[in-house]
This record gives structure tokens, sequence and C-alpha cells, in this order.
């Protein structure tokens, strides 16, 4: 790929995750306004879970083994470990929700380990969306709607998070921001890494599966009824409609 291609791209890529860090920053601001209804929220967790599931089964992880059909299987297993790693073996657990165990995050230093694990899963956002462009613009544009369709909730988690460890709403707010500085990072680096491509791709599309298979959809399960499932399968059937509508922009 040519290096002028690379930074388009780069600049693609580089917007659309400030427009993520937005989204962030903006959960991490409805913390503050109690007057939002949460059924708001499990509303972009339903849709996203079914968002995500669909991006990494249908896209990512076929890109992946086209790319490098022998070493992506390695990649998607070691990506999907990663962060089941940072989650478990960090002092803190998290969950696509407001906090409301007080208990568990009275010390401070317990909400930035969390801050931490999610750090490394927005970091490897970031590596998706870049190595996404990389390859395709449809690939990059599809793998951006799933990451945007989680940032809110995820934004929302990591203040709450802070407000119940202590911290000030504003650095609530900084800990919702710095998620978008850690995906801007993740972008950066996969660009500079571009050769790499096929490894970044791989090693997302195992973090990506791991947020969706292991952390959204045990929420969405939390909730019963049709209108969930349904919510669910409307975030699958998105992702299988825009393949349709655009599957001939897709350039390799």
């Amino acid at each position: 790929m040519a290096d002028g291609s690379i930074m388009n791209y780069l600049w693609i890529s580089l917007a659309l995750g400030v427009v993520a860090g937005l989204a962030n920053v903006f959960g991490g601001a409805i913390v503050s306004a109690r007057a939002w209804s949460r059924a708001f929220l499990a509303v972009f967790i339903a849709l996203g879970s079914g968002f995500m599931l669909a991006t990494v089964l249908t896209e990512m992880v076929p890109e992946s083994l086209r790319l490098a059909p022998v070493s992506a299987p390695v990649f998607i297993l070691l990506g999907y470990f990663i962060v089941h790693y940072f989650e478990h073996a960090w002092p803190a657990h998290f969950h696509f929700g407001e906090e409301t165990h007080p208990e568990e995050f009275l010390n401070p230093a317990v909400a930035y380990a969390a801050l931490g694990g999610l750090l490394i899963h927005t970091f490897f956002d970031g590596v998706a969306i870049a190595s996404g462009f990389l390859v395709s613009n449809w690939l990059g544009s599809v793998i951006f709607g799933a990451t945007i369709l989680h940032n809110m909730p995820e934004g929302f988690t990591m203040s709450s998070i802070m407000v119940t460890a202590g911290k000030s709403r504003r650095a609530a707010l900084a800990a919702a921001g710095a998620l978008g500085v850690s995906r801007l990072l993740g972008i950066l680096v996969m660009a500079l890494a571009h050769r790499w491509v096929n490894y970044g791709l791989a090693l997302s599309a195992g973090v990506t599966l791991y947020v969706a298979a292991s952390d959204l959809i045990p929420e969405v399960n939390k909730r019963r009824g049709v209108r969930v499932a349904l919510t669910v399968a409307a975030g699958v059937a998105m992702v299988l409609l825009l393949r349709f509508l655009f599957f001939g922009d897709m350039v390799h």
C-alpha cells in the first residue's frame, strides 16, 4: 500500500477515533444526569452486542483468515485472552452498567485498576479501526460502527466506577476521556506498524470477540423478554444489511 494511501487511512481513522472518544465522554456525562433512563443504556448494550458479534464473526475473523491463514487463529485466541487476563487478574472487575457496589470500590487504586483494564480494551479498539481501514473502507467502517455502539456504555461504566470510588465528577469525565486517548494511541501504533496489519486485525478480532461475547452478551442476558432478544438481533441484522448494500464497495 502506498504511503499516501496509508496517510489518508490514518487521518480517517484518527477522525473517527476522536468521534468515538467523544462518545466515551458523553457516556461519562450521563453519570451526572440522574434523570436519564437506564433503559436507554440497555438498548445500546443490546444493539452493540449484536452488531459487534456479527462484525467479528462475519467480517473480522474471515478477513483475518484470508490475510494470514496459518497464524490468524493463534492471534485471535491471543487477543481474546489478553482481555480475559486483564479483566480477571487485576484486582477489580467491571461491567457495562452503572456500578452499585460501593464497598468494592472504596479504594481508589481498585478503580484505577479497572481503568487500566478498559484502557487495554480501547487501545485495541484503535488497532481494530486502523487495521480495518488498511484492509478496506468497508471493513474499517463496520468496525467503527461496532466500536461507537458500545462507547457510550463504556464511558458510563468508567465514570460510575470513579464516582463510586469517591472521585470527583471531573475526575470521572477525565477517566472517560482517557479511554478516547488510548484508542487514538492504538490507531497511531497500527499506522506505524501497518506492515503487520494481518496480525493486528487478528489480534483485535479476538479482543472484539471477548468484549461482545463475554462482556456485553452476559449483561444483555440479565434482562428478560423478547424485546431485548430482538434488539440484539437488530444489531446483527444491521451488519448483514450494510454488507448487502455496500458489498460492491469493498476494495482489497
